[in-house]
């Protein structure tokens, strides 16, 4: 693994000071724009060259056959993939007949900036065409966070050594041709081609629509532009359209000095139930209140945003500039992630790319809504709403499977379950307590009892019913869970994984507690006094499975009794396992693909003191190889709190290059949202030592020597808190709302608006540092 970004290291900004075809398919990924609705790729204006096109509509996806060798009772029928929709990003420039292309005549200069303050990407780049003549072209982009159907670009053209004839073709442009993907690793999209079939096109003036729908999924996609030009006397337009594509053309004669500008508003919607009309209002509306504000308006309107933003999220790190930059850029992106979804999942890639077929999992409860929780509070809401409004199917699924309540599905993009691959997929029964969690955290983060009421009763009602009827009491009275798949992948159905019997047991706990705050909406459920005392029970009863000649917790039941796998037998090359080894034989031996145990000990760390969590965490080092981007940050977090710092640092660095330096060589289809996620993670709950314990803060500080200082800006129950910290002590300051209970290292103390208060970080144990696979050492920070 390399582990040097390949951009400018800037505080607030990622720079790219020259095009480089070789890895432009991942600077696609890193320039991407996205509000949660709309995501833009960062591809190039002109629309080629190009890695991976991509437009895409949080939701919008095809249907397919998951063609299976032997069908079996269950298995889902069809897949979801995530597809290209209108691109709205295209302008093409033709120099005097030329067309402008990066690969033809010489690029004298190009930059991309992506400036995490302003949300907009801008580039400047100068090129001479084949014939001799030299123009600068500006470009600058924006998908809007105020105005979530709306996206624009503002381009122009300047001649720099002669006058110049320029047109502009500023275009919408559905089913573009995609690249071709082999191989079969699991995390490609699927290749769908020419899937929106034409309804509509138009062309009037400055004013272009297309309107489609998809086949099997019954989606129909709306998309419209407007435009304002400025230009010498000499500049004219026309409009065309047809069936997949609408086009604006600017003509214009620029004498030096002179020139052309372009600024393009672009307007998104979709639906599976309106019609055709009430679409092409839909964005045409959309496109009235964005022309409204004009191009400037837009630019101050997320400007504006993004100020609010920073104030209540910001992180800095003095004594590593390159962790200062990438953790600044992971929280954009998951902000961009999630920020306007609203009621809509939130991808593993965001709306960066079509990795995973732009399918949803468990990483978004437990990796990239924790985050949001602190720092945007109302989109894990809206997230989580999603995930009620997607019962039904949740539901019906438990049904199928023999069970009660509901089963959420391990990866989707409406609801229902499309994973082929049933170990993986449908025995990875903890995707319901994440969910259930992610509830617990939020309503306890804000206190939003009306929240709790509408959407989390029910949820936590479902889930519980699930974990009751899927586990059972043996002869002893234990509660077991059997056939199951915890978080590593490596290691598919076995009996007592101890994170999912552990992330059962809180959430039948939470359940019965919320049945008792909310008893009417309980009783509208069907829950009865004799159910939630069941739940306690099973609780109480949860098997933990524990080898006690090792004095270590199981991964799950019997799992330290397997062959270590052969580590030093295994290649550099054949690594991630997955796509080199049978799955057979990666499932009976000790090897981890991703922090399982190990994420236990942070999320349920109440029921481990730290000489377990050390021993366990010694243990479970030794054969996890981090085949999955999930698994650095949480190995930062225990290395931090059992005071292996300079490990936690190692995988703080590892998790939040993940993307930047492109370290498992698959940016290409997308961002690691969960990963860049995982930065924060690793730093707030890592160094920073925040965890959430009886609905209050506890902070437990301590920093590696490389760092002088970390601050961070956490939101809880609507104040802003500011904690400080330094090699030796750490300040707590709240900087909005009223007198905030908090605790430091298990001590309570209440914190004023006017009275920061400081304490003395705690000693660090002095521990010999921990083995890990043979080659699979996190790269060393200094």
């Amino acid at each position: 693994m390399i582990s040097q970004s390949a951009y400018a290291v800037e505080p607030w900004t990622l720079r790219e000071s020259e095009l480089n075809l070789d890895v432009l398919p991942q600077s696609e990924s890193v320039f991407a724009l996205s509000n949660g609705h709309i995501g833009w790729r960062g591809n190039l204006d002109e629309g080629e060259p190009h890695g991976l096109p991509g437009s895409y509509l949080n939701g919008v996806h095809e249907l397919h056959p998951l063609p299976y060798a032997e069908a079996g009772y269950g298995y889902p029928e069809s897949g979801q993939t995530v597809i290209n929709v209108t691109n709205g990003k295209v302008m093409r420039l033709l120099v005097n007949d030329e067309p402008f292309d990066v690969r033809y005549g010489k690029l004298r200069s190009h930059e991309r900036v992506l400036d995490l303050r302003t949300g907009l990407l801008r580039r400047v780049c100068e090129w001479s065409s084949p014939a001799g003549c030299t123009v600068r072209v500006t470009s600058t982009r924006l998908v809007s966070f105020a105005q979530r159907a709306i996206a624009a670009v503002a381009y122009e053209v300047e001649p720099l050594d002669s006058d110049v004839r320029i047109v502009v073709q500023s275009e919408l442009v559905a089913n573009e041709q995609l690249p071709r993907k082999s191989g079969g690793d699991p995390r490609v999209a699927a290749a769908l081609e020419n899937v929106l079939i034409p309804e509509e096109h138009f062309a009037d003036d400055m004013r272009l629509r297309l309107v489609h729908r998809t086949e099997r999924s019954g989606l129909r996609v709306g998309s419209a532009a407007d435009h304002v030009v400025h230009g010498p006397g000499t500049t004219a337009t026309s409009s065309e359209s047809g069936q997949n594509v609408a086009r604006l053309t600017v003509t214009s004669e620029l004498r030096r000095g002179e020139r052309l500008r372009v600024e393009k508003l672009v307007s998104y919607g979709w639906s599976g139930v309106r019609s055709l009309p009430a679409v092409r209002d839909q964005v045409d509306a959309a496109l009235a209140g964005a022309r409204t504000k004009g191009w400037q308006g837009l630019v101050e309107q997320q400007r504006e945003y993004l100020d609010g933003f920073w104030a209540r999220a910001d992180v800095e790190v003095d004594g590593d500039a390159e962790i200062q930059q990438a953790v600044r850029f992971a929280l954009f992106h998951v902000l961009q992630a999630g920020a306007r979804a609203e009621k809509r999942a939130i991808p593993a890639k965001g709306l960066t790319g079509s990795g995973y077929d732009g399918h949803t999992f468990w990483d978004g409860e437990s990796f990239v809504l924790p985050v949001l929780t602190y720092t945007s509070p109302d989109s894990v809401a809206e997230a989580l709403r999603w995930r009620q409004e997607t019962l039904p199917a949740a539901r019906d699924r438990a049904r199928q499977l023999g069970l009660r309540g509901a089963a959420f599905p391990w990866r989707t993009i409406d609801g229902s379950e499309c994973s082929a691959y049933w170990p993986a997929g449908t025995a990875a029964f903890h995707v319901n307590a994440d969910i259930a969690d992610a509830v617990v955290r939020y309503v306890a983060a804000t206190g939003d009892e009306e929240f709790e009421r509408e959407t989390g009763v029910e949820i936590l009602v479902e889930t519980a019913r699930l974990w009751h009827s899927l586990g059972h009491h043996d002869h002893h009275g234990t509660f077991h869970f059997d056939g199951v798949t915890g978080p590593d992948e490596y290691s598919a159905v076995a009996d007592d994984n101890l994170y999912t019997n552990m992330m059962a047991q809180l959430n039948l706990r939470a359940a019965a507690d919320v049945v008792e705050r909310h008893t009417e909406e309980a009783a509208a459920l069907g829950v009865d006094d004799e159910e939630a005392a069941a739940w306690r029970d099973a609780a109480e009863a949860v098997a933990i499975p524990f080898n006690a000649d090792l004095g270590v917790h199981e991964q799950s039941a019997g799992f330290t009794g397997h062959q270590m796998w052969d580590f030093a037998a295994t290649r550099p090359d054949q690594y991630p396992l997955l796509l080199n080894f049978p799955y057979f034989d990666l499932y009976r031996k000790q090897v981890i693909k991703q922090a399982d145990l190990v994420l236990a000990l942070y999320k349920r760390g109440d029921a481990f003191d730290l000489e377990e969590k050390a021993r366990n965490f010694a243990y479970y080092e030794r054969m996890t190889v981090r085949d999955s981007s999930l698994s650095a940050c949480c190995q930062a977090v225990i290395a931090a709190e059992v005071g292996h710092l300079q490990l936690a640092y190692d995988y703080v660095g590892e998790a939040a290059l993940m993307d930047l330096a492109d370290l498992e060589s698959n940016t290409v289809d997308g961002l690691h949202i969960a990963s860049l996620a995982g930065a924060w993670i690793a730093l707030v709950a890592g160094f920073g030592g925040m965890r959430l314990r009886r609905g209050t803060l506890d902070f437990s500080p301590t920093l590696p020597e490389q760092l002088g200082r970390l601050a961070f800006v956490v939101q809880v129950r609507g104040r802003r808190l500011r904690v400080e910290i330094t090699d030796s002590s750490v300040t707590y300051t709240l900087l909005e709302g009223s007198p905030l209970e908090l605790c430091h290292c298990e001590e309570p103390f209440t914190l004023t608006p006017s009275q920061p208060q400081t304490r003395r970080l705690r000693p660090q144990p002095h521990r010999p540092e921990p083995e890990q696979p043979q080659g699979r050492r996190p790269v060393r920070r200094h």
